[in-house]
Order: C-alpha cells, then structure tokens, then sequence
C-alpha cells in the first residue's frame, strides 16, 4: 500500500469509481456534503448502483473513508479529484459550476500544494479561468468517460487518459493510476485545457448524435411500414459504421447527453453549426412522435414501466420517458408507474404499482424504453422499440 494521500470530493458515479479505484494502493477520503453517503462508504457501501464497486468495497482490501470535514479531507491530500455534479442551468444556457468553484477555493484555503484535478463536467474555457482567478497554476481537467453501472469497470480499463497538462504533479498521478488498473497499454494524451474541456463535450453530443441517428431511422421505418432491425443490420455491417449503440429507444436522456449537448450548443457562441442544435430538436422531436403514435391507439391508462434509461442503472434523471408522459398527461390520459426502486405510492402527481400483475392489468398500453424479459407474457400490450436489448 502507497503512503499517498487522494481526496475525492463528490460520491457520485465518477468520484465513487475513482475512489475505489486509488484506495486498493493509496490512503483515500472522500468529502461530500450528504452525511448518509458518508456513512455509506464508512461502512462499505456503495453511494451508487455498480455490482463490481460493491465487491469490491466488501471483499478487497481497501483504505478509503469519507468525511464531512473539509480540514480533515484536504489538509495532508497530494490529489484532490472534484467530481461535484454541474447541472445545466436553462437560465443562463450553461453548466452551474458553482460546486467546483466553492471546492477549489475551500481547498486552497487549507491546501496550496495538492493537484486539483476537476472530473466534473464543465464549459470551454472553465479551467483556464480558475487558474486566472485563484492564481494557482496546478488546477487541470481530467474528463472522464464512464457509462452508469460500469463505472468501474470503465476505469480499470480507461480508453483513454486524458489531461489538460503535462506536469511533475500530473505525470506522478499518471503513474500511480498506472499501478491501480487492470489494463496495461493505456493511451495517455496531454492537451490545452480548453481542448480537454472540448474532448469531453464533443464526445457526449457524438453519441447523442448517434443515437439521435437510429432513433430517426426508427421513425421512419415506423412510419413507411418497415423493418427498422433489417435497415440497421444492413447499414451497421459497414466497418466504417459498426454494430454498436445503434438500438433505438425513446430518445436519449440521463445525467449526461441532454446537458452537455446544450452546453456545447452554448459554447459555439457564434461559430456556424447545424448538427448540434439539428442533434437536440431530433431528440424532442422523437419524444413527440412516440408519444403521438400512443395517443393514436386511443388508451385511457398508459403503464409506464420503468423509469430508468437502462439496466444496471439507479438513475432516472433526464430519463426521455418524462416528456412523453407530459404529452400523454396533457391529453387527459392516466399514467401509472412501475418502478421498483420507488418505494412510495405516488411518484410526483403519477401513480406508482410495483406489483407486476395489478400494473399490468390496469394498464391499457405498457411503455417500455428497454424491454426486459418479464414483460414476455404481457406483450400483446407493451410497446418498445427496443430493438437488440442493448445499449
């Protein structure tokens, strides 16, 4: 075990994946503001939904606790990772850092000799900034690349390392992530900070585009009586084009692709582009279209069955399931909720069922992003376009 010291702040995905992932060969603590996930990791549980975290929290070896307390989590760090959630704000059109911000500047008051490496999400130019603002040259970004309930997993074998700087500090981190992953040829890349800023952006509307893409497709094929699964196998089969994230689904949503394509949407001020902004009307625009071909079935109890974008997740933030509720709602159709990870009755103004059968009894049409194999016996009544059950 390394004597190094690493403060993660934040117990989300990123910040809890990193801790784990440095805590089997260094001292880690992680400062976060929720006293009932501090208590989760001090008594080794995981603060997300991610099987291998879990294992590895209750049967390897590790030297990591949380905290509340900002001296006690900063004071001794050599690395202090931010991985706070910056939320898009619809106001101001850009990332709400003010949670990276206000942890840069606790930090600095106890601590001005750790690397600050920022995880979070942030706009074009945000790095640059704090290091102009605090006078302190050792603030980069790190963009992470991690899909929910493999966060890990995506860590041990990263795609690729990224930094805005080439440092003594930085380099000695590359080298001890080095010692805590599984994968041994990692691709290590330096860059400027807005172009490391702009990697991650990018990256996440790509997808978005991706799946903005096949979802259209779907739609069409929808609509001229095809077989979409056919169309995709055929075009997917193309090298150039493979067979990946190509299954269609009710719209992209999450933590991550609404915000970032917004962002970068804002970060292009006025630099000409179509794809991003065409990117985010194609997602609302297949919202609308599901939701009218249920309105055409004329149903008066629609069963929304999970709530979740995907398997493997506990997250149903941004989930594009909510704005064909809102469209089924304003045509005075009854929506009912089957969700096990709510324990309630009522899930905002909605009716929660968590019993299998009674849901699918009182339902007259069951929406189902991804189809899961206990609607089998119920599938004269669900409707998906879950087309491969992946992705």
């Amino acid at each position: 075990m390394s004597n190094k010291k690493i403060t993660v702040v934040g117990s989300g995905y990123v910040g809890m994946s990193l801790a784990v992932l440095f805590s089997q060969h260094a001292e880690v603590k992680v400062f976060d503001i929720d006293k009932s996930r501090v208590e989760k990791i001090n008594n080794k549980e995981a603060t997300i939904k991610d099987d291998l975290i879990s294992q590895y929290l209750s049967k390897r070896d590790l030297n990591l606790s949380a905290t509340l307390d900002e001296k006690d989590a900063f004071k001794n760090a050599e690395f202090i990772i931010i991985a706070t959630p910056t939320n898009y704000d619809e106001t101001s059109k850009e990332f709400d850092t003010s949670s990276v911000e206000e942890t840069i500047s606790k930090v600095l008051k106890i601590n001005q000799k750790a690397l600050i490496v920022i995880k979070s999400t942030i706009p074009i130019g945000f790095t640059s900034s704090m290091q102009k603002n605090f006078n302190y040259k050792d603030i980069v970004f790190s963009p992470e690349f991690l899909r929910e309930g493999m966060a890990l997993e995506d860590n041990l074998n990263p795609s690729r390392i990224i930094f805005s700087s080439q440092s003594e500090k930085v380099n000695e981190l590359i080298s001890f992530t080095k010692k805590c992953v599984d994968k041994k040829d990692i691709k290590i890349i330096f860059m400027k900070n807005n172009e490391a800023e702009s990697v991650k952006l990018f990256s996440n509307t790509f997808l978005a585009m991706r799946v903005s893409f096949f979802n259209e497709l779907d739609t069409f094929s929808l609509d001229n009586d095809l077989n979409a699964n056919s169309i995709i196998e055929g075009i997917s089969s193309d090298p150039r084009i493979g067979n990946y994230y190509n299954n269609p689904s009710f719209g992209y949503g999450g933590y991550c692709l609404p915000k970032d394509t917004k962002q970068l949407e804002n970060n292009f001020n006025e630099t000409p582009q179509t794809l991003i902004t065409a990117t985010i009307k194609s997602n609302q625009l297949r919202k609308e279209f599901i939701a009218n071909k249920i309105l055409k079935r004329n149903p008066k109890k629609v069963g929304v069955y999970r709530l979740l974008m995907k398997d493997n997740s506990d997250n149903f933030r941004e989930a594009a399931i909510f704005d064909i509720i809102k469209v089924l709602e304003k045509n005075a159709i009854e929506i009912l909720i089957y969700e096990p990870l709510l324990s309630e009755d009522n899930f905002e103004s909605y009716k929660v069922i968590n019993n299998l059968n009674s849901f699918t009894n009182d339902s007259d049409i069951i929406l189902a992003n991804r189809y899961y194999e206990e609607l089998k016996e119920f599938k004269n009544k669900v409707f998906t376009r879950d087309i491969f059950g992946k992705d």
